[in-house]
């Protein structure tokens, strides 16, 4: 008698019914976060970080924050405007990137995406050089060096690399400086961001990974994109990974500085996960109200990293109404300033994108210029 194998006596499942199983694995429980300061603007202690901050600083967190939104939604209003072509607004985000940009030393290297505006804010880049960008007429217009602030990064999660090879080199060079690379939720799907975990913990890279999970990666929540908190990824590759309150500054500021004093001393690369939301849509061109409930963004709102700071420094009768009325004035100058900036550059020359694509030019590219100009010049045959 034949003796049946015990993987032919066991029924097949279907592959629906394994599909089935998966999607009820069980999942990691949800960790806490590292926090500061309460959504209802309460000072919390934490058994691993804290800031020792100034009435002065505390403020000065406030005011960037407060100014960062402003020229923020001043961009958003020019792209609708048709001033801008694109906008990558950063609104409630602005406590992830203020506190860590206010961590940073001045010889410490950032390694951006498309929407850290507030990171730029803190490393002293005019706000017009980001709307030049977007309008099409400069490709950047700041010196990289010269704030140690790279130029944006539109290919998703390629910085990473960027950073992590620029910081192997610090590392070789003895520098007492350390870089951080910016990233989304939706980044730490690319295979480009696991590589630079890769180089970046076995070369014990002086990098800090800084990734603003704001929930929704255009229109992909992050929940189908990771099984467990996306800063235990960094268990896989042997560094540490810690996730913070996005929406609290001062966490945000507290961890990210550790995370960089770490780097510093030469024990590697840390992962934060700044826990926060983006309040708008993902760019100017997106429309969040078909993939996510108004519910959700309440939720948010309630929330608010710079109302969250307002409460406290006036429960603590840390800033006047002195204050507060000078800093709104502040920011209503900013939003004229960067609206005649925008309005008083030139409009982008259509064909001067195919100017540097490359030193020595290219065939290919010389016949691309040759049918878009045909392009361009059958709307003035039109016009006859």
């Amino acid at each position: 008698m034949t003796v049946e194998s015990t993987a032919a006596r066991k029924p097949r499942r279907s592959s629906s019914s394994r599909r089935t199983s998966a999607a009820k694995a069980p999942q990691s429980s949800e960790p806490q976060l590292v926090q500061l300061l309460t959504p209802e603007g309460e000072r919390v202690e934490h058994p691993e970080y804290s800031v020792d901050l100034s009435p002065e600083e505390l403020r000065g967190l406030y005011r960037d924050m407060v100014l960062t939104r402003r020229f923020d939604s001043e961009a958003t209003a020019l792209q609708r405007q048709g001033e801008l072509g694109l906008w990558a607004s950063l609104l409630g985000q602005e406590a992830a990137q203020i506190g860590s940009g206010r961590a940073l030393n001045d010889d410490d290297y950032v390694f951006p995406t498309y929407r850290e505006h507030g990171v730029a804010w803190c490393r002293g880049v005019d706000p017009t050089n980001l709307l030049g960008l977007f309008r099409g007429v400069n490709h950047g217009g700041w010196d990289p060096n010269s704030n140690n602030f790279h130029l944006y990064t539109l290919v998703i999660g390629s910085q990473t690399l960027h950073a992590t090879g620029y910081a192997m080199g610090v590392a070789k060079d003895g520098a007492d400086s350390a870089v951080v690379a910016y990233f989304g939720d939706g980044a730490t799907s690319q295979g480009d961001v696991g590589e630079a975990f890769t180089f970046a913990a076995v070369y014990n890279a002086p990098v800090v990974f800084f990734c603003q999970n704001n929930q929704w990666a255009i229109s992909e929540p992050t929940a189908r994109q990771a099984r467990v908190p996306l800063y235990q990824r960094a268990q896989g590759y042997g560094f540490p990974g810690v996730r913070v309150d996005g929406n609290d500054v001062l966490a945000c500021l507290a961890v990210t500085k550790a995370s960089l004093e770490r780097a510093r001393r030469g024990e590697g690369p840390t992962l934060v996960e700044a826990f926060t939301y983006r309040m708008g849509a993902h760019t100017t061109s997106d429309d969040p109200t078909k993939y996510r409930a108004d519910e959700e963004r309440a939720a948010w709102e309630a929330k608010d990293p710079i109302l969250r700071l307002r409460t406290y420094l006036e429960k603590q009768k840390l800033a006047d109404a002195a204050f507060f009325t000078a800093l709104e004035a502040e920011s209503d100058a900013l939003g004229k300033r960067v609206r005649e900036g925008v309005r008083a550059m030139p409009d982008p020359e259509p064909l001067a994108m195919f100017e540097h694509a490359y030193a020595d030019g290219s065939s290919l590219v010389d016949e691309e210029r040759a049918e878009f100009t045909a392009y361009q010049a059958s709307f003035a045959e039109e016009e006859n």
